[in-house]
């Protein structure tokens, strides 16, 4: 048994709902019928659900390389700045040229690795062209 239903839909809608009624040869009752009756099927939420979790899931292995990645510079830079400070002899106090002299350097490489930030540039992709 059918029961009569009287509904307000959009204008685009109904323009394409009697698009989609020329194309098909069927009529609108049926259409909007089987739209309907597949929507309550599916709660319009295993569609979504599926596609969240797919992104989701590609989201989560995307950090979790980033993780690994940053573990990786951060256990290199850790092992760089421990083999530095155990090569390098101190410097006597009484050398202030030395001093300002690795004062200057270390200013310059602070600009200079802001200047790369600041512009995303990175000194591993100038190294791969070399």
């Amino acid at each position: 048994m059918k029961v009569r239903q009287n509904l307000y839909i959009d204008r685009e809608l109904s323009d394409a709902l009697g698009a989609l009624v020329i194309r098909r040869g069927s009529n609108k009752s049926r259409i909007v019928n089987e739209a309907l009756k597949s929507w309550l099927a599916r709660r319009a939420s295993k569609e979504v659900d599926d596609l969240l979790k797919v992104r989701l899931d590609r989201i989560s292995r995307e950090i979790g390389a980033c993780r690994r990645d940053i573990e990786v510079v951060l256990e290199a830079l850790s092992l760089f700045v421990r083999y530095q400070l155990t090569v390098t002899a101190p410097l006597p106090e009484a050398d202030a040229a030395a001093l300002a002299t690795g004062n200057a350097r270390f200013e310059r490489f602070i600009a200079q690795l802001g200047r790369q930030i600041a512009t995303g540039k990175r000194t591993l992709d100038t190294a791969d062209a070399a």
